[in-house]
């Protein structure tokens, strides 16, 4: 049930329809990755069709579906290192839980849009509490596919890359695959539609897998699950409920307390950043009362000299050792003349390494 919830608060952060009536389908496939030779999916009802996402330059990217499945096994390919011979693992603990998939319209056009796309998905699903978001734990996984367009007409041979687990290795891929499928192109090749893995530390694609035919999943319904019947007045409720979403937390910052929007959108990329703004700024007791220098000030700390120690220490702002309090009562110091900015720099580190106030 609580899966479900999630699913539907999604679709709804997503703009999506949300259906009465859906059902579960049995996916069949000969992968190693679930042992039992079939994935229990959603084929032709998910829980959520249709919606958008924009994005900053106003663009709005279709979503086709957001759905429910379940997760696959996780295979490791490794080498030996004494035989130089490649083997392959097969991690089953998430086999089997609750999966959200997010499908996306063919509405994006370059690696700088699909970077932006999957940061707003993300910051979507954490302020929702739907997921960490976190792509190096796999909890939160993208697949990408791309194809170019030949003489205006886009290729029906589209290219399936899996293995990005971070924003930067998803930008990397895509603009290599751009760069590789041109020079096929130009060489009056063709693109071979397959699945490629990233290959992080040479910053190359490699095939996995020729799709040159399309599979025959034999999708029926699951015979184990019975129609799933949601309740327009649950789905009201759980709208209701809704927490306030990244674009409507970043108009607010630029509206309450004068930020720019780029300084807006840096704080709302993560939940935890933005919390952490607000909470620094609650020292001053009435929200309304913090004049605007005092707000600059508190996200140029947040999003330089924070962000850099968080960097190079390589933890998440929501596990930093300086409390949003501790950074308030630090810039109080500053405006009333006890410290001066130069001294912050160094107390600020000081409070990071040693974790005392």
């Amino acid at each position: 049930r609580r899966a479900v919830e999630f699913t539907v608060m999604t679709g709804l952060a997503l703009n999506s329809a949300i259906a009465t009536e859906t059902k579960f389908d049995r996916k069949n496939y000969p992968y190693p990755d679930l042992m039992k030779g079939y994935q229990i999916s959603q084929f032709d009802i998910p829980i959520a069709l249709g919606g958008w996402l924009e994005l900053d330059s106003g663009n709005r990217l279709g979503i086709t579906r957001v759905h429910m499945e379940e997760d696959t096994a996780r295979l490791i390919h490794r080498v030996d290192d004494a035989t130089g011979k490649g083997f392959s693992l097969v991690d089953v603990n998430r086999s089997g839980i609750p999966l959200m998939e997010i499908v996306g319209d063919p509405d994006i056009s370059s690696a700088d849009d699909a970077r932006e796309y999957l940061t707003k998905v993300r910051s979507i699903v954490q302020y929702l509490g739907v997921s960490t978001g976190n792509m190096e734990e796999g909890s939160f996984r993208c697949d990408a596919n791309i194809s170019l367009s030949v003489d205006g007409e886009m290729s029906d041979q589209r290219v399936e890359v899996k293995n990005m687990n971070s924003f930067r290795a998803v930008h990397r891929a895509l603009e290599y695959e751009i760069e590789r499928q041109t020079q096929v192109l130009e060489n009056g090749q063709r693109i071979v539609q397959e699945t490629r893995g990233w290959i992080e530390d040479k910053g190359i694609t490699v095939s996995q897998r020729s799709k040159e035919e399309a599979h025959d999943y034999r999708y029926f319904p699951e015979p184990d699950l019975p129609p799933l019947v949601i309740d327009p007045i649950w789905v009201e409720g759980i709208r209701s409920k809704l927490p306030e979403l990244p674009d409507d937390r970043c108009k607010r910052f630029q509206a309450e307390y004068d930020l720019s929007t780029y300084d807006a959108n840096q704080l709302v990329a993560t939940k935890a950043s933005a919390d952490f703004f607000e909470e620094s700024l609650s020292l001053r007791g009435d929200k309304r009362s913090v004049n605007f220098a005092r707000a600059k000030s508190t996200v140029n700390w947040i999003n330089t000299d924070l962000a850099h120690l968080l960097n190079d220490a390589g933890i998440n702002i929501e596990n930093s050792p300086i409390s949003p309090v501790s950074l308030g009562e630090m810039l109080d110091f500053i405006e009333n003349g006890t410290i001066s900015t130069k001294m912050a720099k160094d107390l600020f580190e000081e409070m990071f390494h040693t974790e005392k106030d």
